[in-house]
């Protein structure tokens, strides 16, 4: 499938290493999100975590206010609010006012939440996490398309006669998206109620990740039998990038940042474990080589990409981790390389373009014949005078 225009975004978990100001680093996403709105990246999307200590965000709609202020045009998005961890009237009624609050420019992402460590700390048994994001799901959606009170009791909420001051912005309620990784669960839930996806993935399936053309079919099974439609349109899949001008470049300044985040956040402190063998010095190029990381040029990322939509069968958004896994300067490079020479080859921008210097390239030697003939009749015709007789 072609989707009419691919759109790029931008993933904030976000990841921020220890040993530096969490203040600085938060101000630092909001800078990013800033820039890439300048560069015309469609959407953001910022996660919801409690521990760990690199992603340091606990409320994607608070922080997504603050980032509305400093914006134009860009999408805000929660990627994603971890429902289990909230009463749903309570998600529903944030996500309404900022829905109001930004005009409408809000996507509201869902998850069962980023990491076990934070729903042990809540006192959730990890096995209810992703029944307990399908419950309060339907309840949010329900609020938001329908004023009549609504009463539902559960083991973990109850709701008397619930209904929501605020309706919508947008109708009938802001862009829907569920997390998707290696379970088909939130593929499963997004085709039921019919909302987008949110999958986080590599950019090439390894080991025991996930077939993306299976998951899509899981997500078109539900939705078959719950009567409802999915869009690829509305499948975004988030990637780890980083470009520079040459690919030696961008291994050598993703080098040290990459590979702390694989051993020292991955494997260290959530406890996956590392798909290369190392050592240290080697992780990024052995990630870039088993295709799981895009390390290199533009030409590298648009290739992936489009590995990625034929492997997948289509999607329509693209967003990259945010990541620091290189210095501050060079990030925003990264995503300038992507603004620049990734998305209008995607996107179809340069075509007019192309076609146009390719027909007047076509006729350049007759024009500048066409030319030279003008300036010489031009030059050959006679001076207009003026009659200073009488």
């Amino acid at each position: 499938m072609t989707v009419d225009r691919l759109g790029f975004g931008l993933f904030l978990a976000p990841f921020h290493a220890l040993g530096e100001s969490p203040t600085r680093a938060l101000e630092r996403d909001l800078e990013l999100i800033s820039y890439v709105d300048q560069l015309g990246y469609d959407e953001v999307w910022v996660g919801e975590h409690h521990s760990t200590g690199w992603e340091t965000i606990a409320s994607p709609e608070l922080f997504l206010a603050f980032a509305a202020e400093r914006t134009r045009h860009i999408r805000l998005g929660t990627g994603a609010i971890s429902l289990p961890y909230h009463h749903p009237l309570m998600v529903a009624d944030r996500i309404i006012l900022l829905d109001h609050l930004t005009r409408g420019r809000i996507n509201f992402g869902v998850g069962p939440g980023g990491h076990i460590s934070d729903a042990l700390m809540l006192g959730i048994d990890p096995n209810l996490l992703r029944e307990r994001m399908a419950e309060s799901l339907e309840v949010i959606v329900r609020l938001m398309t329908d004023p009549t009170p609504l009463t539902v009791e559960t083991d973990w909420f109850t709701l008397r006669d619930a209904v929501l001051q605020l309706r919508p912005y947008q109708r009938p309620t802001p862009p829907i998206a569920v997390t998707s990784m290696e379970s088909p669960a939130g593929m499963r839930l997004a085709g039921r109620l019919g909302a987008g996806v949110l999958s986080l993935t590599m950019a090439k399936a390894t080991g025991a990740s996930v077939d993306l053309r299976s998951q899509w079919e899981e997500a078109c099974a539900a939705a078959d039998a719950a009567g409802t439609v999915v869009d690829r349109r509305n499948w975004r899949l988030v990637i780890p990038v980083h470009l520079a001008e040459t690919r030696a470049d961008a291994i050598a300044q993703a080098r040290e940042g990459g590979a702390r985040h694989m051993l020292e956040y991955v494997e260290g402190t959530t406890g996956r474990p590392c798909p290369v063998p190392g050592p240290p010095e080697q992780i990024v190029e052995q990630m870039a080589e088993l295709g799981a990381w895009v390390i290199g040029t533009p030409d590298d990322l648009v290739a992936t990409i489009r590995m990625l939509q034929e492997t997948s069968g289509g999607f329509g958004t693209v967003l990259f981790w945010g990541h620091e896994w290189a210095p501050y300067a060079d990030v925003t490079r990264s995503h300038e390389l992507i603004a620049r020479y990734v998305m209008p080859q995607l996107q179809g921008s340069l075509e007019g373009i192309y076609t146009s210097n390719a027909m007047v390239r076509a006729g350049a030697q007759q024009l500048h014949t066409l030319r030279s003939d003008a300036t010489n009749k031009a030059k050959a015709a006679p001076r207009p005078g003026r009659d200073l007789a009488g």
